[in-house]
């Protein structure tokens, strides 16, 4: 039977909490910015601070809660292993992020 410690970490409802109210942040900007900002405006890049900080958290939280799952609940002899596909993962998660944000913002100041 799975060992349900995965469950009971005193770190999990904090980051359900984190990516819930940060996934709800991200599309309730999304949908703010697509009705208040005119056909043909520009929206202020700073603004753009909103959906990507709460993609960031969103994305955290995702990792830690990952982290939880795969790696502390994971036996003694295979941790190691679980630790470094995680970390492959979270490097290639952040990496992911960071490009789609950063030619997000390219792409606002190149118009």
């Amino acid at each position: 039977m799975a060992d349900p410690s995965h469950s009971s970490h005193y770190l999990r409802k904090p980051l359900l909490a984190l990516e819930f109210t940060a996934l709800a942040t991200l599309l309730g900007s999304m949908l703010w910015f697509g009705y208040s900002t005119p056909p043909g405006d520009i929206l202020a890049p700073v603004w753009l601070l909103i959906p990507a900080v709460a993609s960031l958290l969103v994305f955290t939280s995702f990792i830690g809660l990952m982290y939880l799952r795969w790696v502390v609940t994971a036996g003694a002899e295979r941790q190691n292993r679980h630790k470094l596909i995680f970390a492959l993962l979270a490097l290639t998660m952040s990496s992911v992020w960071l490009y789609g944000i950063v030619n997000t913002w390219i792409s606002i100041n190149a118009q």
